[in-house]
């Protein structure tokens, strides 16, 4: 099973410090102790409610922030304290929002191109402007878009354009951080398959960051659930689905809303009482504790183990 492991991440914990006053500073939580590995070629899930530290995440396993402690692996090598040049061509990210994240003072062909220029991935200035074209043209943008600007685009076509930069190095892995949570949804579906079309294709590996639970089941192998900072439960997608453990899970999948007006009826939506706790002051024990229905005193005093409770299917809860 290890040979295949492409990306793992062991005990990953991610603080930012937070000054409270002149001489007062507390960590923000971010990242709190989370493991987990993505075998090659597959899509690894990750769904949570905002400000969950899902995208702190992501960029943490990428070292665009430095972890607090914990280890990042890359093909069983540990590379959280390695020069990240030579990891930088394997591992891509394709972040949010494409309009903030483009550089509106260069060119498509430009900013696709950039990356090309830090790794020496081209011989000639012809080869560089083919291999520029045949990107755009596998995203779904034609070559002469290369002379325009960002702000040109529609949003999905940003997205598109994004998506291109992300590809140019010709990467391993790409994390994919909410990448259609700001498209319109006739746009959102067309980018979803362009992505498996591509994994299919260039035999890509993907983290997928996402807070809409049925694009993460569609696009997904495995899904990891996150709250406050914590992976409160893993699973294979259908598994998730159809038996998930933690009570947390249960909640985001009742809101899952379903197209059919009558099974909608029937189906009992789980509202879930106060708000999100403040990570610069989670609670003791479970974090989840404060705001779940079958909480016990337990919960609050003690962290749960995150436990294999089936083959494959991970969870961190006392009452399992």
């Amino acid at each position: 099973m290890n040979e295949n492991r492409l990306v793992e991440i062991k005990n990953l914990k991610k603080y930012f410090p937070v000054k409270l006053g002149l001489l007062k500073t507390k960590n923000v939580q971010a990242v709190e102790d989370v493991s987990f590995y993505i075998r090659e070629g597959e899509t690894l899930g990750l769904v949570g409610e905002s400000g969950c530290g899902k995208t702190t995440l992501g960029r943490t396993l990428l070292r665009l922030y430095e972890p607090t402690s914990g280890q990042i692996l890359y093909r069983g090598k540990d590379i959280t304290h390695a020069n990240m040049l030579p990891y930088r061509r394997k591992m891509q990210i394709i972040f949010q929002d494409p309009s903030a994240s483009l550089d509106p003072r260069m060119t498509v062909g430009e900013i696709v191109g950039e990356a090309m220029d830090i790794h020496n991935l081209y011989g000639s200035k012809k080869e560089r402007q083919d291999k520029i074209r045949t990107i755009l043209e596998q995203v779904g943008l034609n070559s002469e878009h290369a002379n325009r600007y960002p702000h040109e685009f529609s949003g999905g076509q940003q997205q598109r354009i994004g998506i291109a930069r992300a590809l140019a190095v010709q990467p391993e892995f790409i994390v994919c951080d909410e990448p259609i949570s700001a498209l319109d949804v006739s746009i959102q579906s067309q980018i979803v398959n362009m992505l498996e079309d591509m994994q299919q294709e260039l035999g890509l590996t993907y983290l997928f960051i996402a807070h809409d639970l049925s694009v993460v089941r569609h696009i997904s192998s495995r899904i990891g659930v996150m709250y406050l900072g914590n992976l409160v439960e893993l699973g294979e997608s259908y598994e998730l689905y159809k038996n998930p453990l933690h009570p947390y899970t249960r909640t985001l999948l009742s809101a899952v809303p379903i197209p059919d007006p009558r099974k909608s009826k029937e189906k009992k939506r789980i509202v879930l009482e106060g708000d999100i706790p403040s990570p610069i002051n989670p609670p003791s024990g479970c974090r989840f504790h404060t705001r779940c229905p079958y909480a016990m005193p337990k919960c609050a005093e003690e962290t749960p183990p995150f436990l294999e409770h089936q083959p494959g299917h991970w969870a961190a809860c006392h009452l399992l």
